[in-house]
């Protein structure tokens, strides 16, 4: 009997034992909740930090001096009070199986691409620059033939291109039937007096007024419907890029060529209307350029007609001129525009923005984060013609990092200089790929490849 019991109380003591030690093993194995939570939290702060608001730039080929009453007009405009500001609109996302179809059939169209098309597919030109005659005006005779031999990416559109509206719908509708790669039809549409649509009234568009008078309503939602409207527009007439908004500072009252182009002398205002702008572009459907990178606004002479410069330093830039791009930028604006301006406390040269690799890839794409399409402002500009021949503009515009090149001096030039260039190993053919593919895929995106 007394050995019965002290088995029974063995056993007990056994089972005791193994419970006590399961205890101690769940408790030591427990995820500690407390420290999760610390790990977490900063996570979900980052995560719910709003991303701040930023811009971009833009260009335009043929704006007129402005007067120095109306610049100092344009820099009395008020600073929208933060209250009225507008948040930044959220676009819808774009997913991954979206874009890894677009870069599907992007690298399957680039493979079948030649080399000469390749090359082409880099340029926007005028009309005019297909023919040897020079006379496309408002008509189209035998583009098919011209687009064989200059399969440019895309087309450009002034006043003397169109009369009417149902001429413009037929001139775009035939032409872009006659490209595989689909044409980029632009044109300089911002509103008020750089309007090339806008203002000829046998186009059925809406008139704006200048830009500055939209920034001084004070409502950045004017700038939204502006966006828009335009886009609508044009889409309606057969465009689908535009060379708008402006997001330049009228930051100095003697500079020649932005004035009441620019919303406002405050960066801060700019920034909030470039960001709704590029928003009312967007839902519009119309590809939209931000300009002139990394502003046009400080400087005291006029590209158009010779060379500009500012003389401010980063710091300087990041206070004023920048803030724009970085909003238009955070907006999704597809497209910026290197303008002809050259930052020496920046570049320690005088290489214009669009030339240049310390701001079109250091600045634009390193520093501000930009991944879309960097277009130059037109290379017949002065600032350029005057300094560079046709093939070494082209050529320094693509080593900077530019992907498209507007309205080289001489086309066929421009060209034959990117070709040579890798040929004899000064550009990769590498390099030139990657700017094809980057705009094959926004073509893509766009619907003007289907």
């Amino acid at each position: 009997m007394k050995r019965e019991t002290k088995d029974r109380i063995t056993s007990v003591l056994a089972v005791l034992i193994v419970a006590a030690v399961g205890v101690i093993f769940f408790r030591n194995n427990m995820p500690d909740r407390s420290a999760q939570s610390a790990q977490l939290q900063p996570a979900l702060t980052q995560a719910e930090t709003p991303v701040p608001e930023q811009a971009e730039p833009s260009a335009d080929p043929a704006a007129e001096t402005e007067t120095e009453a109306v610049t100092e007009a344009v820099s009395e405009t008020e600073m929208i009070p933060a209250e009225t500001a507008a948040p930044v609109t959220e676009q819808p996302a774009v997913t991954e199986k979206a874009l890894s179809e677009a870069d599907t059939k992007a690298a399957d169209l680039l493979a079948e691409m030649s080399f000469e098309e390749k090359v082409y597919q880099l340029f926007i030109a005028k009309p005019e620059q297909l023919s040897p005659d020079e006379e496309f005006l408002s008509e189209y005779p035998n583009t098919k033939e011209e687009l064989k031999k200059y399969p440019v990416g895309g087309l450009i559109y002034f006043e003397r291109n169109l009369s009417t509206k149902e001429q413009c719908e037929e001139m775009i509708k035939n032409v872009k039937a006659r490209t595989k790669t689909g044409l980029f039809i632009s044109v300089d549409e911002e509103g008020g007096e750089i309007a090339r649509v806008g203002n000829n009234p046998d186009m059925g568009t809406t008139e704006f007024p200048d830009t500055a008078k939209i920034g001084k309503t004070g409502d950045p939602e004017e700038a939204y419907k502006e966006g828009l409207t335009i886009g609508n527009d044009l889409k309606k007439l057969g465009f689908n890029l535009d060379f708008a908004p402006v997001a330049d500072v009228n930051s100095n009252k003697k500079n020649p060529v932005i004035g009441t182009r620019a919303f406002s002398s405050d960066p801060a205002v700019v920034s909030q209307m470039v960001e709704r702008s590029v928003a009312g572009f967007r839902e519009s459907g119309v590809i939209c350029t931000i300009k002139h990178f990394p502003g046009h606004g400080d400087t005291d002479t006029d590209s158009h007609k010779e060379f500009a410069e500012t003389q401010k330093n980063l710091d300087e830039l990041e206070s004023c001129e920048l803030a724009p791009f970085r909003a238009g930028i955070a907006a999704g604006a597809p497209v910026v525009m290197a303008g002809h301006i050259a930052v020496p406390a920046v570049t320690n040269n005088d290489v214009p923005a669009s030339l240049s690799k310390d701001l079109i890839t250091g600045l634009l794409r390193e520093k501000l984060g930009f991944n879309g399409l960097i277009i130059t402002d037109s290379l017949q500009m002065e600032a350029i013609t005057d300094r560079y021949s046709p093939d070494e503009a082209a050529v320094m515009a693509l080593e900077a990092g530019c992907d498209i090149i507007l309205m080289p001096d001489d086309l066929e030039k421009a060209a034959n200089g990117i070709s040579e260039a890798v040929k004899n190993g000064r550009l990769t053919e590498d390099r030139l790929n990657d700017s094809v593919m980057r705009i094959l895929k926004t073509k893509i995106e766009y619907g003007i490849i289907s």
